[in-house]
Parts: C-alpha cells; structure tokens; sequence
C-alpha cells in the first residue's frame, strides 16, 4: 500500500521520511539490515546507545557497522523537493563526504604551522558543532589533547589568540580520562595554563571563554584516579576566587565548584582556599545564585 503523510498540506511519500526523527531525510544511508535512514539520526543511536539494534527491524547492529549512502532515494527526495518548490519546500543540498580520523590528522598537523592556525580551529570548531560521528572521530584522532597542548604553548607564548576556539573544542570533545591523566604527568604546565586563562583579559568573549576553561579544569582534575589536585598551588585557589567574584556562567561556576570540592581532601589545599578568600566568595555566590545544585556543592565545600 502507498503511505503517506501530510506537511502544511503538501503530501510526503512516507519512505522519504527517517524512522527514527520521522523528519524527511537529508542523508539517506542504509544499515546492513537493509533498512534506510537520515544518517545523523542513525548515527547518534550508534553512538548513544550502549546495545545497540536496528531500531525498525531489532537486529543486533554494530556500532562500527557500515553505513552505505543511498544516493537514488537522495536524489527522489531532492526531484520532490525541487516539484513542490511553489509551496515552499526548500530542495535538500547534496550532502557533504563525512569526515573520516585521516582528515582530522592532517588538521592537526595544519596547528603546527602558525599562519594555518587561527582558520584549522575555526574549521574544527565548526566540525565539533555539526554532529555526533565528528566529535567521535575527533576524540580518536586526538583533537583533545592537541587543544590542550596547543593552549600549553599559547600560555608559554603569552600569546590569547586561538584561546577561544581551542576551548570551544575541548568543551564539545573533552578529553579521555585516561589520556587527561597521562598528559597531566608529562606536561607540568597544562594547569598552569588553564589557570592563566582564567586570569586573562580579552577583548571578546571572555565569559564564554574562562566559563570553557573551566569546564576543562573540571574535566581533567577531578577524576579520583588523577593526583593532580594534591600538587596545586596558593595562586590557583587565588584564581577561582577571583573568577568567582568576576561572574561567569552557572554551568562554569558549577564546574569551579566541583574542583574546589574535589580539592577539599587535602587539608592544605583547605588551608590555602580559606587565604583565598573563597568561603566569602562561595557565600556570595549562594546569595546571587540560589539553585539547587549549586547550593549543594557550596555546603560541600
């Protein structure tokens, strides 16, 4: 039987729609039970979902399984799109080649030539916002650990630029906790680095980007398995203290609260955020933010 279903009154053939999203697919790839779907739908349930099956015919389906684009029911879709133009049905573009770890490498080489810098982290930022299959080829190639090296350097250089970019990434790809944990103890200066960025002025974005670089101290600190919290210094404390008073966003306060948190079972590490001034500034906050969580860490602390 012909199915179908209606949009703004325009009759849509029911095969151009994804099983999963039951949107019109702009990317039709096939699964290797033989079933049709719009790949970034069928590529966050690969990656989501712990056991995965075929969502229509319950299949087992690998989350390395092949997905073979269908390019005859794309271009039936886009010969639609184009006939119901007049009723303003916009025609899919033709999808781009999906990004594959190879292509993500040679980025990362493009970062070690200073004039290519700038415009690869705008690229791989761009990449890291678009779907969930890039952010899993970026973690495998190592794009995490390459930001954070990179904001290493900029901190050795004293130099801001890039510093958004960089942290919108690692903000979009954290870094594995395993990696975190070896790059801690081979580079001394990844918390120092981070610590400067918190202290930086900058002209642009600077609640977005020290909210970032937060959310990154987080990441890699507080992982039990990590000893780094037990090696921090007064200036460190000094730093959150003062980004604290400044204001940043509540999903950066929260992680700023989570590292005090995890810091408090060394008692010096106690001793110096009391010398900080942090318990005034956690008050502060408590008074300016009442919101559950947030209030929770604060008693913790």
């Amino acid at each position: 039987m012909y199915l179908c279903y209606f949009m703004d009154d325009i009759e849509v053939p029911q095969y151009f729609l994804c099983p999963i999203s039951l949107q019109i697919m702009k990317d039709p790839v096939t699964a290797i039970t033989g079933i049709t779907y719009d790949r970034e739908s069928i590529e966050h349930w690969l990656l989501t979902c712990k056991k995965t099956t075929c969502p229509v015919s319950k299949q087992t389906l690998p989350k390395g399984s092949d997905l073979t684009p269908n390019h005859t029911l794309r271009r039936l879709i886009q010969a639609w799109c184009t006939q119901n133009a007049s009723h303003g049905i916009n025609r899919i573009p033709t999808p781009k080649p999906p990004l594959d770890k190879f292509q993500v490498l040679k980025l990362i080489k493009h970062l070690r030539q200073p004039q290519f810098q700038l415009k690869t982290l705008r690229k791989l930022e761009l990449l890291a916002s678009e779907n969930d299959k890039n952010r899993s080829h970026m973690v495998e190639a190592g794009v995490p650990k390459a930001m954070l090296l990179f904001i290493a350097t900029r901190f050795k250089e004293g130099q801001t630029d890039g510093l958004e970019e960089a942290l919108s990434v690692l903000n979009s790809n954290p870094i594995p906790s395993a990696e975190a944990k070896q790059l801690l103890m081979e580079n001394d200066h990844i918390i120092d680095s981070l610590t400067w960025v918190l202290g930086c002025e900058m002209e642009n974005q600077e609640l977005t980007v020290k909210s970032h670089a937060m959310i990154v101290l987080k990441t890699i600190t507080t992982d039990p398995s990590t000893r780094i919290l037990e090696r921090l210094e007064p200036e460190f404390f000094n730093t959150i203290a003062r980004v604290l008073k400044s204001g940043i966003t509540r999903q950066g306060s929260n992680a700023a609260l989570n590292v005090l948190l995890a810091a408090c079972a060394w008692g010096r590490n106690r001793m110096m955020m009391v010398e900080a001034g942090t318990v005034f500034e956690l008050i502060e906050l408590e008074l300016e933010l009442p919101e559950k969580r947030t209030t929770e860490l604060i008693l913790g602390i």
